[in-house]
């Protein structure tokens, strides 16, 4: 007679080295099947890696932040992000709708990661267009192991982000920021000379024209001295 086996009568490390091997939905159904295999689930050590194609995505609980978690990646790819990276001012009304669907999703998912993952080694965000200087600096202070910060066409990142890696990003060694058209070369320059070994890219950043609010109409009396009499 075969012998058989239950998924169940595996020890925890065999069953930790099982769900390695399944995506983040297939992890959750297989963990709604008993309770043995939800506290696998949970358990921290099975969660060093975490990456996400869409934002919507954020907002599932197929995964776990914790502080076993080393590596975070959020590639949105989509014609929204298009929309998105528009200048505010520049958006039509159904343009804004569009982007207050997603505006927080990526900075409010960031803070959780502050406050749960301070082994984090390695960021990478793509096309996250409502990411904030303050929230990156945040995310600076709250994760000092913090080695590799890879930002791709993320709008709202300016000349701040740079200066809040030379003040808190000291274990930092890699530092992307391609296609971030509010980052000047004055503000990599000064990131240059104050952190001479940190390996620094940033592709078409400094050459992209960078968001300008546009002035307010001239006055009468303004307007009169500039026409000819």
């Amino acid at each position: 007679m075969p012998f058989t086996m239950h998924i169940t009568q595996l020890n925890r490390e065999c069953l930790l080295h099982l769900f390695s091997f399944l995506d983040k939905d297939s992890r959750k159904s297989l963990a709604r099947t008993c309770s043995q295999l939800h506290d696998v689930f949970e358990d921290p050590a099975l969660w060093p890696l975490l990456h996400f194609r869409s934002l919507t995505e954020l907002k599932k609980d197929n995964f776990l932040l914790g502080p076993a978690l080393r590596s975070l990646s959020i590639c949105w790819h989509s014609s929204q992000v298009q929309v998105c990276s528009i200048e505010d001012w520049l958006k039509s009304t159904f343009q804004r709708s569009i982007c207050s669907r997603h505006e927080s999703l990526v900075s409010d998912f960031l803070l959780q990661v502050c406050d749960r993952c301070p082994n984090l080694a390695s960021v990478t965000l793509s096309g996250c267009g409502h990411v904030t200087d303050d929230c990156l600096a945040r995310l600076l202070r709250s994760c000092p192991r913090l080695r590799a910060l890879r930002l791709e066409n993320c709008a709202r990142v300016t000349n701040r982000t740079l200066a809040a890696v030379a003040a808190h990003g000291g274990a930092l060694q890699t530092l992307h920021v391609d296609f971030c058209r509010n980052v000047s070369a004055a503000g990599l320059r000064r990131l240059r000379a104050a952190c001479p070994r940190l390996v620094l890219r940033a592709e078409h950043s400094a050459a992209m024209i960078p968001d300008q609010v546009p002035r307010p109409p001239a006055s009468g009396t303004a307007l009169r001295k500039l026409l000819p009499s």
